[in-house]
């Protein structure tokens, strides 16, 4: 190991990873140095004020000034006070009990979480009169993306055409290593910041770049960052293609918005990013002037409360959205499970992914003239008739020696072949363990027997590795078993588009509902994330000419960042609910065909609004929804008092003086563009309120869809808009006609008029009402 010894949670973490669980955020508790300190909204308008106030509360503890500069990481004085310090536990302790400190806690991790996407989403630059079209392209909006930074060379980052910077800007680009702020920044990345004090002082050693390249500047050794950039808001760049797949124009949702780079993830086991950084890039990004926030970023569950700083992304959204900035970021990736859905704030848009219209079929040939369609990224050498091969097992489990992540395999035996193996974990690190397993042994391509799933795994050196269900799977088994000499032939991947495929909530998605809250509809939204094709850093592994193809809720973030974009340049005065609501109304629930949408799953089902939020999402309709279900503060406020959190540490928080009722409010009068009632006795009755941002006469009648068992009634039926009346509240009556305690249930409300057709998920879990406890 050396001289330099790593820190006890990067060990952690390398252990995650070989256990096929993937980069995992650690937590970084009792032995932290770092801790953040915060104050709320800051009490003053001049930053240097704001500072100097947390040296001198610092120095009260530390004792003198000169200390408190040394021990000082950051101080947060623009969209929130506060500062993160180098602190003993005592120190950190002594800080929490002073006056006007509202937590003082250690600082932690956090991971990081096309050609054909935006045709497929109606965003084709081909129709006139779109919301594309209507917006400039999203020309005069700020996206701050944070992530692992940018490749500036990309062809997808020119300006050609930019007009000048956006006034409102008041941000900077920083040079740095292999970073010129002079030519790598200009009319399209218009800043350019890195954050990273918070992470070594964690880290506790130098970056290795020889082992993991990295650059102390914006510029991205990961490639992750520049991918969700110009996903969110790249250029117009023509004829791309990965490996000769997937041909056609490269861009972003909002081809003209600006882009204002924050790097606060850094290239360590597959990249991490600590909570002091990335509030500090939530502190100037308020500052700076941007727009829409797009965050590929997430921590592990159990998920830390809203109003705890270790989670970072919670506390700085909310400062964020109450300045009008939409705070955008994904769902995760640990689906299909329920209940791992992350981001889950209500100020935040939580963005979950799906498939697009688009396949990638790989014939396989057997012997016996049988042919199946895998999935696969294969142009490489076509595989002509060769051996097959599976690896049989002896003793108690003989099915052992073929299951992928484990494959026990005989080189004498795999030489020249093609291997199947059955994969029994999903995720990729099975497959390349497999892939370099057989690659190793001798073998010349592997087909891979597991759940379905449209997120392909390429593997290096144009190693064929094809993906089949277990069904089909087991058929080749089967040809192999009843064959003295099998062979397959393995067929080039094809690009095919449109209706004979289908769009499907991704496997690895997170679902809902929320384990913080379940009444609060987690995610919102869904937007493509498999099989992206985007720009990456020229030290991306999986490269190709400047792109590469990725897949994640990651991938889905930036989608809808690119889209509210649009929106926001079309509507500058519309809230970050107001984009929210419009979104999630107008969300498409089914596919091109008019079917119901799928959920990748064991086995496919249903898509029910724990997977899709409102559904996937639909630029269009959202430009013009008819009618918004806005928040504000005191909605905000509401959802706080509703979770039981303090009023100090609420006002704290707003930076008003918030007395919460003495009898808690309910989580279902949230104002929000969805219902959901995790337990249902016998009726309740909420109320909701519509902002009408269509034609000033409007009616609109209540269509209701109610949950399999209740009966739903809406009071008043019919909403009356004119010049006078543009906000309008109702009551909706949820009632159980059975009492069964099986799960959820699910339906929807629609206003609609001759226009507009607004719906809102409703989502239901009855609860017997005598409880177990009383029967014993």
């Amino acid at each position: 190991m050396g001289s330099n010894p790593l820190p006890s949670f990067v060990i952690v973490l390398i252990l995650l990873v070989l256990n096929g669980q993937g980069p995992m955020t650690a937590k970084v508790e009792a032995k932290s140095t770092v801790h953040i300190v915060y104050l709320g909204e800051r009490q003053h308008d001049d930053p240097k004020r704001v500072t100097d106030s947390h040296h001198d509360l610092l120095a009260t503890v530390v004792g003198s000034k000169e200390v408190a500069s040394d021990l000082m990481v950051y101080s947060y004085r623009h969209g929130f006070s506060g500062f993160a310090a180098k602190l003993t536990e005592s120190q950190a302790q002594k800080l929490s009990e002073l006056p006007g400190v509202v937590r003082v806690i250690p600082n932690s991790l956090h991971r990081l979480h096309t050609t054909r996407s935006w045709d497929f989403l109606g965003l084709s630059s081909h129709y006139p009169n779109l919301v594309l079209q209507n917006s400039k392209m999203g020309d005069g909006v700020i996206i701050g993306v944070f992530d692992t930074g940018i490749w500036p060379e990309s062809k997808a980052f020119s300006d050609e055409g930019l007009g000048p910077i956006p006034s409102h800007w008041k941000g900077v680009c920083k040079s740095g290593d292999q970073f010129n702020a002079a030519t790598h920044c200009n009319r399209k990345i218009i800043g350019a910041r890195w954050f990273i004090d918070g992470f070594l002082a964690e880290y506790g050693q130098p970056l290795n770049t020889s082992d993991d390249p990295e650059f102390l500047s914006p510029r991205d050794a990961n490639g992750h960052g520049t991918h969700t950039s110009s996903t969110a808001s790249g250029a117009y760049v023509r004829n791309v293609s990965y490996r000769g797949l997937l041909s056609g124009t490269v861009r972003g949702g909002a081809p003209r918005a600006r882009l204002a780079i924050y790097k606060v993830c850094w290239n360590v086991l597959g990249g991490q990013c600590a909570s002091a950084d990335i509030l500090k890039a939530f502190d100037e990004a308020i500052h700076d002037g941007v727009d829409v926030l797009s965050l590929s970023i997430g921590y592990s569950l159990p998920l830390f409360s809203d109003v705890d700083e270790r989670d970072g992304i919670a506390t700085g959204s909310f400062h964020a959205v109450a300045r009008g900035i939409t705070v955008v970021c994904g769902a995760a990736n640990e689906g299909p499970s329920a209940q791992t859905v992350q981001n889950t704030a209500p100020w935040i848009l939580t963005v979950a992914a799906s498939t697009i219209d688009r396949a990638l079929p790989t014939p396989i040939m057997l012997g016996n003239n049988k042919t199946f369609l895998g999935q696969a990224i294969f142009t490489g050498k076509e595989k002509g008739f060769t051996s097959l091969t599976y690896p049989e097992g002896t003793g108690l489990d003989p099915t052992s020696a073929g299951a992928c992540q484990s494959l026990s395999l005989n080189s004498t035996l795999v030489a020249g072949k093609v291997v199947l193996c059955f994969a029994s974990v999903t995720g990729r690190v099975a497959v390349r363990l497999a892939a370099a397993t057989v690659q190793e042994a001798g073998g010349i391509g592997l087909i891979i027997a597991k759940n379905p799933s449209d997120a392909l795994i390429e593997c290096r050196d144009d190693f064929p590795c094809i993906e089949v269900d277990y069904e089909i799977g087991t058929r080749i088994l089967y040809y192999i078993r009843s064959t003295k000499s099998p062979t397959v032939k393995l067929g080039h991947s094809k690009t095919l588009v449109g209706k004979p495929v289908s769009a499907k909530v991704a496997f690895f998605s997170s679902r809902g509902p929320s384990s913080i809250a379940p009444e609060i509809l987690k995610p919102d939204i869904t937007a493509p994330g498999v099989n992206i094709l985007a720009a990456t850093s020229q030290l991306d592994q999986w490269m190709d000419g400047g792109y590469a193809i990725h897949s994640g809720t990651s991938m889905a973030t930036p989608h809808v960042s690119g889209i509210v974009a649009l929106l926001k340049a079309i509507h500058p005065d519309w809230s970050p609910a107001a984009i929210k609501s419009a979104l999630v109304t107008t969300a498409r629930t089914k596919d091109a065909s008019g079917f119901p949408l799928f959920a990748e799953g064991s086995p496919k089902k249903l898509a029910n609004p724990f997977d899709f939020g409102g559904g996937i999402v639909n630029p269009n309709g959202a430009a013009d929804p008819g009618l918004v279900y806005d928040m504000g503060l005191s909605d905000y406020i509401h959802y706080l008092c509703a979770m039981g959190y303090n009023n100090s540490a609420i006002s704290r928080l707003t930076g008003q003086s918030t007395a919460c009722p003495a009898e808690k409010p309910s989580f279902l009068d949230v104002n929000l563009p969805s219902i959901t009632i995790s337990s249902l006795r016998s009726s309740v009755t909420l109320t909701r309120t519509v902002t009408n941002v269509g034609s000033p006469n409007s009616i609109y009648r209540a269509d209701i869809e109610p949950p399999t068992g209740m009966t739903v009634t809406v009071k008043p039926h019919i909403l009356v808009f004119n010049s006078r009346t543009k906000k309008i509240s109702f009551n909706v009556t949820v009632c159980a006609t059975k009492q069964v305690n099986t799960g959820y249930f699910f339906g929807s409300l629609t206003w609609r008029n001759e226009q507009n057709a607004v719906r809102i998920p409703l989502s239901v879990k009855t609860e017997i009402l005598e409880s177990y406890a009383d029967d014993n």
